[in-house]
C-alpha cells in the first residue's frame, strides 16, 4: 500500500510520458538545447533522416548529434512495475492510440510545421538579403556620382589653371616684345639724331676745310652705326613659346591620356612605292621643305599605330611619338612592339626613297630601317636585317648600328636626320640636316626584303618626341 502511495506521488510530481507517442518513455533523450525529453525512436523518427529539425515543443533548432541520454528518467520510468502500466492503458474510457501511430501523427504534424517555418525562414532571409544588395547598390551609385563629380571639377579646375597659365604666358610676352620693340625704336631714333648731328658738323667742317690746302684737309670717314635689330630677341620668345607648348602638350597626354584616345586612320592599301599625304594636313602642320638634293625622291611616311609600343603616344597626324607616362589604349595587334620602339605604315623594296625625322626634342633615340619580321623585343640595329644612328644622351654619343655592332661618329647630336634609302646600289645613308647635309654614316644593305622606316626612344622616365617632316616631292 505504501509503494503505490508513493508511486502516486511520483506520478503527480514527474510527467513520464513522451509527448510524442504519449506513453512512457522508452529510452529516454533530452535534447541538450531546449532540454526537452523524447523516447529515441520517437524524436529519430521525428527527423526521418534530417540532421537538422525544431523540437516538437517549443520549435528550437536542434541536431540529432545533440540527443544526449536521459537517464534520470529512465530510472524514475523503471520504477513504475509494468502492471501498473497496463492497468493505467486498460482503465481509461477512451483507447489511445498505439504508440507507433501516436508518434506517426505527431511526427507528420511536426514535420509539416517545420517545413512551413523553413520556408517562411528562407523567404524572410531572401527579402532581408534583397534589401541589404538595394542598399549597397544605392551606396555605390552615390559614391559614383559624387566621384564623377569630383573628377569632372578637378579636371575643370586644370582645364582652367592651363588656360590662365597659357593666357598670362601670352600676355607678358607680347608685352615683352612690345617693349623690346619700344627700346629698339628708342635707340634707332637717338641713332638717327646722332647721325643728324654728325652730319650738321661735318657739313661745318667741309665748309671750314675748303679754304684750306688740300694736304691739311680732314680726312677721315662717316662712323658706322650699328644695325639694331630685333632678330637675337625675339627668336629667344619663339623658342620659349615652342617649349611651353611641348610641354603642355606633355603635359596633356600624360595626365589625360585615358580621355585623349589615338586616333587611328582607316587601313588603306599599301604599295610599296606609294606614299600618300593630304593638302590638308601638310597645311595643318607647315614644316621646312627637305634638302633640294634628296627633294626628287622625297616620300611621305607616317607612323603605325599597330607597331608602336603602349607607352608611346602618336599625334598630329601620325607624325609625331612621344613618350607617354601612361599606356596608350591601341587596338590589340600581335605585332605590337614590346620595348620604346615604333615602325611607319610605308615600305620600300624598289627605287630611291628619303625622309626626314626631327630629332631635337628626345636626349636619346635611333633612326634607321629594319625588316618587317623584326621581333616585338629586339632594338633597331641589334639585328642582321636592321640599321640604324643613334643618339643616346646619357652618354652625349652617336654612333651607327647593325648586327649589334657599334661604329662610333665622333659628331656632335644633329637635330634633324635626313634618311636616303638607295635600292638600287643596296644602301642607306644618314644625313645631319642644317644648313648643308652632312653624312653621317652609309650601310651596306644584304636583303631583298621590303624595308620599313624604323625608330626607337631612349628612356621611358622623360619626355621626348620625334617628328617625321612634311616632303614636298620636287
Amino acid at each position: 500500500m505504501a509503494a503505490a502511495i508513493d508511486l502516486e506521488r511520483l506520478l503527480n510530481v514527474v510527467d513520464l510520458t513522451c509527448t510524442c507517442c504519449l506513453q512512457y518513455f522508452t529510452d529516454p533523450v533530452r535534447l541538450t538545447g531546449c532540454t526537452h525529453s523524447f523516447c529515441r525512436t520517437c524524436i529519430v523518427a521525428y527527423c526521418k533522416g534530417r540532421q537538422r529539425a525544431d523540437c516538437p515543443l517549443c520549435r528550437e533548432a536542434f541536431e540529432l548529434k545533440d540527443l544526449r541520454p536521459n537517464r534520470e528518467l529512465a530510472a524514475l520510468v523503471s520504477l513504475i512495475p509494468q502492471e501498473v502500466q497496463e492497468e493505467e492503458f486498460e482503465t481509461q474510457d477512451e483507447p489511445k492510440p498505439s504508440a507507433a501511430a501516436a508518434c506517426s501523427d505527431c511526427i507528420a504534424a511536426g514535420q509539416r510545421s517545420g517545413e512551413k517555418e523553413e520556408e517562411i525562414w528562407d523567404i524572410s532571409k531572401q527579402i532581408e538579403m534583397t534589401a541589404e544588395t538595394i542598399q549597397l547598390l544605392n551606396k555605390d551609385l552615390s559614391k559614383a556620382k559624387e566621384y564623377t563629380s569630383q573628377i569632372k571639377s578637378q579636371i575643370t579646375e586644370d582645364f582652367c589653371c592651363m588656360k590662365e597659365y597659357v593666357e598670362r604666358q601670352e600676355k607678358n610676352t607680347l608685352t615683352f616684345i612690345e617693349q623690346q620693340q619700344k627700346a629698339a625704336e628708342q635707340k634707332t631714333e637717338e641713332a638717327i639724331h646722332q647721325l643728324f648731328v654728325e652730319v650738321n658738323e661735318l657739313i661745318d667742317l667741309e665748309t671750314q676745310m675748303s679754304n684750306l690746302p688740300e694736304n691739311h684737309r680732314y680726312k677721315g670717314s662717316l662712323s658706322t652705326v650699328n644695325r639694331i635689330t630685333l632678330d637675337e630677341k625675339l627668336n629667344v620668345v619663339k623658342r620659349a613659346v615652342k617649349d611651353l607648348k611641348r610641354k603642355l602638350e606633355f603635359l596633356l597626354l600624360e595626365k589625360y591620356s585615358q580621355q585623349f584616345q589615338p586616333v587611328q586612320p582607316p587601313d588603306l592599301p599599301q604599295e610599296a612605292n606609294t606614299c600618300l599625304v593630304s593638302a590638308e594636313a601638310a597645311v595643318k602642320n607647315p614644316e621646312p621643305t627637305i634638302s633640294r638634293q634628296f627633294s626628287q625622291w622625297a616620300d611621305d611616311v607616317t607612323f603605325d599605330f599597330r607597331r608602336v609600343y603602349k607607352r608611346l603616344a602618336i599625334t598630329a597626324q601620325s607624325r609625331k611619338v612621344m613618350v607617354s607616362s601612361f599606356p596608350t589604349d591601341y587596338e590589340p595587334s600581335p605585332n605590337r612592339f614590346c620595348i620604346s620602339q615604333v615602325m611607319c605604315s610605308q615600305s620600300f623594296s624598289a627605287g630611291c626613297h628619303y625622309w626626314e625625322v626631327i630629332t631635337e626634342d628626345s636626349d636619346g633615340w635611333a633612326v634607321g630601317v629594319a625588316h618587317e619580321m623584326i621581333g616585338k623585343r629586339d632594338k633597331l640595329g641589334r639585328t642582321e636585317h636592321s640599321w640604324c644612328v643613334e643618339w643616346l644622351g646619357a652618354k652625349k654619343q652617336l654612333s651607327a648600328w647593325h648586327r649589334d655592332q657599334e661604329t662610333l661618329l665622333h659628331l656632335d647630336k644633329p637635330l634633324r636626320v635626313g634618311v636616303f634609302l638607295d635600292l638600287q646600289k643596296k644602301t642607306v645613308s644618314f644625313y645631319s640636316i642644317t644648313d648643308e647635309e652632312i653624312l653621317l654614316h652609309t650601310f651596306e644593305i644584304n636583303t631583298s626584303s621590303p624595308l620599313y622606316p624604323a625608330f626607337w626612344l631612349y628612356s621611358l622616365e622623360r619626355n621626348g618626341s620625334l617628328t617625321i617632316s612634311h616632303t614636298n616631292r620636287r
